[in-house]
């Protein structure tokens, strides 16, 4: 075990929440509600999931609906963040795209097996990739469109579609959302060893195990997320994913 669960790990990740939102407020980031709100959901969803794991592992019915679940929120918060009007659900493109394609491969060449204690945290670690790719790459391309407008219709003006004039200003704004992935990329092992990588160790597998499934979240992570890049460019660049 990582961490031993007692009181004082329960103290500690208090004064860590405290410290974060009083240093946004310090910094006025305007971030420090959303801060707080944020980590006590993320204790009462993990405790949730905590009592509700084993039994939708063993279940192929619960187990869909959990899978079904974490997309449907997964496609709302990327939304929202992108855009707050009506069109925020086309969000589930980009994020389904680069998924399940993914997972299907893997389930049907047999590496992944279709069981939840395998399954949950595969498509949990992409959908939460691709939504992170999704929101950065989706309001980097508005923002951009919103700073550059004029040239966007200087563009057309030169007999651009409306479509390309977009992509050519909106295209390098969203590729940005990549930066982190790749930056995670190139320096796993050196910085830092992610999650996959230590919670084999932990579970007993070997460091060449570990280092092998660890290498597979990294690439299928970076799929997913130039999938989800170029599909949410694609929204903007056509006006479905647009704010008022």
């Amino acid at each position: 075990m990582l961490f031993p669960v007692t009181p004082t790990l329960g103290l500690v990740l208090a004064v860590l929440l405290v410290c974060t939102a009083a240093v946004a407020a310090w910094a006025s980031l305007g971030r420090s509600r959303e801060i707080v709100v944020a980590g006590l959901r993320a204790a009462v969803q993990l405790a949730a999931v905590s009592l509700l794991i084993g039994w939708v592992v063993h279940s192929l019915g619960p187990l869909l609906g959990f899978l079904a679940m974490m997309f449907a929120v997964a496609v709302r918060t990327a939304g929202r963040r992108v855009t707050p009007n009506r069109t925020w659900w086309w969000a589930a493109l980009p994020i389904g795209a680069g998924v399940v394609p993914v997972v299907v491969a893997l389930l049907l060449t047999g590496l992944l097996p279709l069981r939840g204690i395998a399954l949950i945290p595969v498509a949990g670690i992409l959908i939460g990739g691709a939504l992170t790719a999704t929101v950065l790459g989706g309001r980097r391309a508005l923002d951009e469109l919103g700073t550059r407008w004029g040239e966007v219709e200087a563009g057309m003006a030169l007999g651009l579609l409306d479509r390309d004039a977009r992509l050519e200003i909106a295209r390098p704004a969203a590729a940005d959302a990549l930066l982190p992935g790749l930056d995670q990329t190139r320096t796993v092992g050196l910085v830092t060893l992610p999650g996959a990588f230590v919670g084999m160790l932990l579970g007993g597998a070997s460091p060449v195990e570990a280092g092998a499934v660890q290498l597979f979240v990294l690439v299928a992570l970076m799929a997913v997320q130039v999938v989800a890049v170029a599909l949410v460019l694609e929204l903007v660049a056509r006006g479905l994913l647009h704010r008022n």
